[in-house]
């Protein structure tokens, strides 16, 4: 069993103490599926207010869930649809502080009010993507996505062999 001291000061202290610890879980993991549950478990464990923490893998022309935290889940996710679809199709972090607002938001929890969805990218190709889901409007704002940016670099190369 994993034991972190996370800091529930600021949220720089929050991410800095949340990529040591994924560093620790994953540096000398080679099994992508192992770093990916880490993660998420991580994540939902030390970030407040969230009621989904997980990934969807990259296979092809759709995202296909992977390890996560929370409710049972949307299992595959065409390119370019909802938020995670957005986010995979364009490379860019999506911070939605109103899912329902979001054009084509695609609604696996009713409760989720916000959402983040990073990309995982190595060099060109898309691993897939890091989602997260609030219950609160607005929950994310640029720190919450920098610092998710950040932890998504390092693990990206961990769980590279993930993508189909």
């Amino acid at each position: 069993m994993y034991a972190f001291d996370i800091a529930a000061g600021s949220k720089t202290e929050l991410y800095h103490d949340l990529h040591a610890a994924l560093d620790a879980l994953t540096a000398d993991e080679p099994d992508t599926v192992a770093n990916m549950a880490n993660a998420a478990a991580l994540i939902w464990q030390y970030l407040p207010d969230l009621n989904w923490a997980g990934f969807y893998r990259a296979a092809g022309d759709e995202l296909v869930l992977g390890p996560f935290q929370g409710k049972a889940a949307c299992i595959r996710i065409a390119l370019g649809k909802g938020v995670c679809g957005t986010a995979a199709a364009t490379r860019q972090t999506q911070r939605v502080d109103d899912v329902h607002a979001f054009p084509g938001h695609i609604a696996c929890d009713a409760a989720s009010a916000s959402e983040l969805v990073v990309p995982i990218t190595v060099g060109d190709r898309l691993v897939g993507v890091l989602d997260l889901d609030s219950p609160e409007p607005g929950r994310f704002d640029a720190e919450d996505a920098a610092g998710c940016e950040r932890l998504v670099a390092l693990l990206a190369p961990r769980i590279a062999g993930a993508a189909a």
